[in-house]
């Protein structure tokens, strides 16, 4: 859990430029005026900048110290957990540029350089722990996650260049599973929701971060962006949504245990892809900054709404409200 600090540390910050904004005269998520304010745009710049020090220095310190460490190398895990992970950085690289931006319009800061800063301290936050990453013998420098950090910065930095917003919305959801707790084999009392705990953690906040099997993440988009001249309501999408089920190991569901091997049948891991009804909260009206700061940061997570599934095996299920 001590890994995920740094995602921590950097939220903490977002939460206080929040507070700081909120007890302001001019809500986080509208630019001051065309003029930078230079105290604003100090706070933004240099409490990133010290939520990333202090974050590299909280990993190496609480975590990656206590490992075995080696001269930088790579490690290739493309693949691992269908890729629901890779998924998971881009949403994170994507979500945190966002934010950062909107900082930076808040204190003033120009179009073109709120766009470039709140891409490379996205990109540097998320790099810091690849970086680690590939100095420890447990692991490597993954090239497939660092495309991925940069695919989720260049959605972001892309669409706001072209654009000036975020018309294709990246987006993530979660819903806790269920685990079976009945021992998978005769001879153990080893369960699957034992693997589970191991794997994914027995807090909501571990299983929050590291349980792939409940998570989906979400392309989103209102449909006149495809089809211009469909009338429907603003706050109104459509979402193309990517998950995975029944993972219990990051390439297959073997492990072992107590010296014994437990292999549990590979063929019910399955990809799934979802088209569903979804919830632009920045489009909903309101006069008041503080709603419109919480439905902006909600907006980062796509809430259950009606959903047809389609899984890697070829079945088709519809979702009254899809969860995971």
């Amino acid at each position: 859990m001590i890994k995920y600090a740094f995602t921590f540390l950097f939220i903490s910050f977002s939460l206080m430029i929040l507070a700081q904004s909120i007890e302001s005269d001019t809500s986080f998520y509208a630019p001051k005026s065309s003029d930078l304010d230079k105290g604003s745009n100090n706070l933004i710049k240099f409490g990133s900048f010290g939520a990333y020090t202090v974050g590299a220095f909280s990993l190496y310190e609480f975590w990656y110290k206590d490992f075995e460490q080696e001269s930088f190398h790579f490690f290739d895990d493309f693949g691992e957990w269908s890729n629901v992970d890779k998924m998971g950085h881009i949403h994170a690289s994507y979500s945190q540029s966002n934010i950062i931006y909107k900082g930076y319009k808040w204190s003033g800061q120009s179009e073109d350089k709120a766009i470039l800063w709140s891409s490379v301290t996205s990109l540097a936050f998320q790099s810091a722990i690849d970086v680690m990453d590939g100095f420890s013998s447990g692991w490597g420098f993954s090239i497939s996650d660092y495309s991925a950090n940069l695919i989720g910065v260049s959605v972001f930095a892309i669409q706001q260049k072209i654009w000036h917003e975020q018309k294709v919305n990246l987006k993530m959801s979660y819903w806790p599973e269920n685990y079976p707790v009945t021992p998978v084999l005769q001879s153990t009392s080893i369960s699957i929701n034992d693997r589970a705990r191991s794997l994914f953690g027995t807090t909501l906040p571990e299983q929050f971060l590291k349980d792939y099997n409940a998570q989906t993440y979400w392309l989103s988009f209102h449909p006149a962006l495809i089809f211009p001249n469909l009338e429907m309501p603003k706050w109104l999408n459509l979402a193309i949504g990517y998950g995975a089920d029944n993972m219990l190991g990051g390439f297959e569901n073997r492990w072992i245990e107590n010296n014994e091997v437990i292999a549990i049948n590979n063929e019910l891991r399955q990809r799934q892809f979802i088209f569903a009804l979804d919830y632009n909260l920045t489009k909903i009206n309101t006069k008041s900054k503080f709603l419109r700061t919480v439905l902006d940061v909600l907006n980062a997570f796509k809430w259950p709404s009606p959903g047809i599934e389609l899984t890697s095996k070829g079945e088709f299920k519809f979702h009254l409200l899809f969860l995971n």
